[in-house]
């Protein structure tokens, strides 16, 4: 009940002064289109993201060649799939950005993102090796939260094994821990405003970077 309490007492305000960050409105015809995705025709579109999220849909993390940075591209296998949708429709009309990306959405129709969709929530999420580090603290902001900064557990939203919920919470179970990290630390400067009512923006904006590590350790390593 106290949990259940603290999230009412997180989302309320928002819900009373943010406006929603993504032009996508979850109608039924919407939620059907990503239902019904056609996931033979996902993986025919999938073949030309296999360069950068990996053959099997893992992601890739961030490495450094010639002096170069590449950073880390997020993996897609088991993730929710009105999630990708979304994501890939922000990409198209504008509500997120990305070299990259956003060509590539604009490029797509409503039904390639939807087929595109469920095809990544086909595949079996990625199985990452544990941190060499101490999770405890990750942990306990998965289960518990924190009360003094008004933080919601982290599984109230994104289920206990980090599997991600309808309609378009991500899974973290097993994403890439530096894409993780960059993502949080973009939400936390406002560079990635998707995010419905602000809401991951508020959580990030409390966190420290420290307890970011953490939690894209901890969920890097979850299954």
């Amino acid at each position: 009940m106290k949990r259940m309490l603290l999230l009412l007492a997180f989302i309320a305000p928002l819900s009373a002064n943010a406006e929603p960050a993504s032009q996508i409105a979850w109608t039924p015809e919407t939620l059907n289109r990503v239902k019904n995705g056609n996931v033979n025709k996902g993986k025919e579109l999938a073949e030309s993201c296999k360069s950068c999220h990996g053959d099997k849909g893992q992601g890739m993390k961030e490495e450094t060649r010639d002096d170069e940075t590449l950073p880390a591209i997020p993996a897609l296998a088991g993730q929710v799939a009105t999630y990708v949708y979304k994501q890939l429709r922000d990409y198209s009309n504008g509500s997120r950005s990305h070299d990259s990306m956003t060509s590539i959405a604009k490029g797509l129709t409503e039904q390639d993102a939807a087929d595109l969709a469920v095809w990544f929530n086909s595949l079996p999420s990625p199985q990452n090796k544990s941190a060499n580090r101490n999770l405890a603290r990750a942990e306990k902001m998965v289960e518990q939260g924190d009360g003094k900064r008004i933080l919601p557990p982290c599984f109230v939203c994104h289920g206990a094994k980090g599997q991600g919920e309808k309609i378009d919470i991500p899974a973290l179970a097993g994403q890439q821990a530096d894409y993780f990290a960059t993502t949080l630390a973009a939400y936390k400067n406002g560079r990635r405003h998707n995010d419905i009512y602000s809401r991951m923006r508020l959580i990030a904006q409390q966190l420290s970077d420290e307890e970011i590590r953490d939690l894209a350790q901890y969920y890097q390593q979850l299954k």
